[in-house]
Order: C-alpha cells, then structure tokens, then sequence
C-alpha cells in the first residue's frame, strides 16, 4: 500500500536536484503532487518525470513572493483535487556572496524567496487545511548552512536559519488543528542529473576566498544523492509522523555531528 494514497502535495521549487526529486518522491508513493517553480521549463520536466512513473502531477509557474501565484496554485489544486494535505517548501535562490560582497537589494530579495515565500505557502495551505480540517502536514527544508556558519553565503545561510525558528513558531500556532510543521535538513548533495552533476563541478572548481573541501569533511563515503532524502520527506508528508510537528530531521551523512577538526576521508 502507497503510504501518500489519497493525499494531495505541493512543492514549491520543483527543481530537477532536490525539489525536483522530492515532488517525485511523493508521487511514487500515492500523492497528486502541484509542481511550482519560476521556470516554466523546469517544473514541467519534474511534472513528465512523475507522469512517466505512472504517478499525477501538474505544474504551476511563478513567483513565491507573489501572493497571487500562492492564492492561483491553491485555487488550482483545489479545483482539479478537491484538498491539500502536504505542503514542501522549497523554494529558493542560490545566489553566493558574502557580508561585503552581496547588494543589498539581492540580500532582501534571497530571503524573501526563502522565508517570504515559505510564509504566504504556509499561510495559504494551512487555512485550507483548517477549513477543510485535514490534519496535514508542511515540510520546510532547511540546510547544513541553517545549523552552522558558513562564510561567503550570507542571504541562504541567514534565510534558511529563519525557517528553524518559522517551523517551530507555526508548528505551535497549527498544533490545535492537528497540523504538522517540521523541518527537513539536507546537506552538500551529489546531483543525479548529468547536467547538473556537470555545472556543480564547475562551480565547486571556480576560485574562493572560502574553499569548501565537501569529499574530506564528510564523515561518510560520499554525499547523498536527492533519492537518499524522499524516505525522509515521505514518512513526514505521512501519517506515521502524526505526533512529530516543531521538529526537523536531518539526512546529512553525519556533517552536522562530525567534531570540527577530523577529516574523515584524509588520503
């Protein structure tokens, strides 16, 4: 039996890396997934992954910050579907610059993505779920770089940061309707996407004034992949975590844990 049977999902970001593979995810396991990303491009290709599959799906374009394109995917999910019972956000702008490095109007606009559009999401979603009192739940996924500080990205690191303390203030202001809010931590991940496995060695071999050395840091014997983090999203997107809600669980190789000076994979 699909776990997700019967349960409808919007994911926000539906990329082809995480989001991408999270909405996917879902729909293996039962639920009619929204598809929402800026490109239209991209959110088609996650929706014909998941329609390949056998699974459900429809994509929606726009922008997060818009609180129109919020209340025009709800209204259209409500309308083909009829409910909402899982909410992803994942939302975001990969824009790396630091403190003395990134304009202030590009600052403002990366937390709004992140925290302003994970804000209108979970505003809308949850008032269809209390209205239609549907103990669902909303998923905020955090990163490594919420936990720990992580010099020369200041607008993701501070934006995800903020979704710790969101995902515990809505957690408890949804509780009495048997709404779940948790966070989800991924970490540094290896794409499954020949394309985008390319462009991450590009960017990863580009000179920094913060070189990230991911391989020798990491306690395990490689990153995790996007498939490695839909159990994960799932059994929270399911009613097996009916009595986890204000918490986050993290799938990162032990990156979080690791004590900061041993270097797991030295040569």
């Amino acid at each position: 039996m699909n776990r997700l049977e019967g349960k409808v999902a919007i994911v926000t970001g539906a990329s082809a890396n995480i989001g991408g593979s999270l909405a996917a995810g879902l729909a293996a396991a039962g639920a009619k997934v929204v598809c929402t990303d800026m490109s239209a491009e991209v959110a088609a290709a996650t929706v014909n992954r998941i329609e390949d599959a056998g699974g459900e799906a429809f994509a929606v374009t726009g922008d997060v910050t818009d609180p129109d394109h919020v209340a025009d995917v709800v209204a259209q999910a409500l309308e083909r579907w009829g409910r909402i019972d899982v909410l992803v956000n994942n939302a975001v702008w990969f824009n790396q610059k630091g403190l003395f490095t990134m304009p202030l109007e590009e600052y403002r606009r990366q937390i709004d993505i992140i925290l302003g559009g994970a804000f209108l999401f979970t505003r809308a979603v949850g008032q269809v779920m209390i209205d239609q009192q549907i103990a669902g739940s909303i998923i905020n996924v955090l990163s490594t770089a919420a936990w720990q500080g992580q010099p020369g990205n200041i607008g993701y690191s501070t934006g995800k940061s903020g979704l710790i303390n969101f995902t515990r203030s809505v957690a408890m202001e949804l509780a009495e309707y048997g709404i779940r809010v948790n966070g989800f931590t991924p970490t540094a991940t290896q794409p499954e996407d020949p394309k985008l496995v390319a462009r991450m060695a590009a960017m990863t071999s580009q000179p920094s004034a913060y070189p990230m050395d991911f391989t020798a840091q990491f306690p395990m014997k490689r990153l995790p992949t996007p498939s490695d983090y839909v159990p994960t999203v799932v059994f929270l997107a399911s009613d097996d975590s009916r009595m986890i809600t204000g918490s986050n669980i993290t799938v990162d190789g032990g990156a979080t844990a690791k004590y900061w000076p041993w270097r797991p994979q030295q040569d």
